[in-house]
């Protein structure tokens, strides 16, 4: 489930000014969290909602991440002369941009967190297995978008919002051809 946080966590990486191992720590710390609560968040809403929340999610990943994404391409496209590309690429990212891109890339884990509401599981365990597992993924995405990062120059940041829209529309795509397959079986 942290694949679409690693991508986001390589975009992230590309947009900032050559991130430090605290600096990648602390996006995986914040993704981790968000990642490892959602599920939770979600399996308390299976007991309640489950076909709204998993009808949706896919949705409202898109418009998060397409939103983050047009604002860094925006950013990358602002021509400011050399001095505004060093003010473009930040070196850390506000913590409010980083938990909503944590959000958007775990509301996936909220709806297997609302299929985990109907099996006999330790919600507790798999929320920890979770964040965990992101943590790492994410702090070896930065990292490996700093490495990408340095490649692609002063464009990075528009690099890292395509591919945050690429994530969301990948998230909507998968999520409804999932659900055209499973029409299609309930069909036959």
């Amino acid at each position: 489930m942290s694949t679409d946080a690693f991508a986001a966590a390589i975009g992230k990486g590309v947009a900032m000014q050559k991130p430090r191992l605290p600096d990648a720590l602390r996006a995986g710390l914040i993704f981790g969290t968000i990642e490892g609560l959602t599920p939770v968040i979600g399996w308390l809403l299976g007991q309640a909602a489950s076909g709204f929340v998993e009808g949706w999610d896919h949705w409202i990943a898109l418009v998060l991440l397409a939103g983050l994404g047009l604002r860094m391409i925006h950013a990358g496209l602002t021509d400011n002369g050399e001095e505004g590309v060093a003010s473009v690429r930040i070196r850390r990212h506000g913590f409010w941009t980083l938990a909503i891109t944590g959000f958007a890339t775990s509301i996936d884990a909220m709806a297997v967190g609302i299929g985990l509401a109907f099996i006999d599981v330790h919600i507790g365990l798999v929320a920890v297995v979770i964040g965990l597992c992101t943590l790492v993924m994410v702090t070896l995405g930065v990292m490996l978008g700093r490495v990408l990062g340095t490649l692609a120059g002063k464009r990075a940041e528009m690099l890292g919002g395509v591919i945050l829209i690429i994530i969301g529309i990948l998230i909507a795509y998968e999520h409804e051809t999932a659900g055209s397959a499973l029409a299609m079986t309930l069909m036959r």
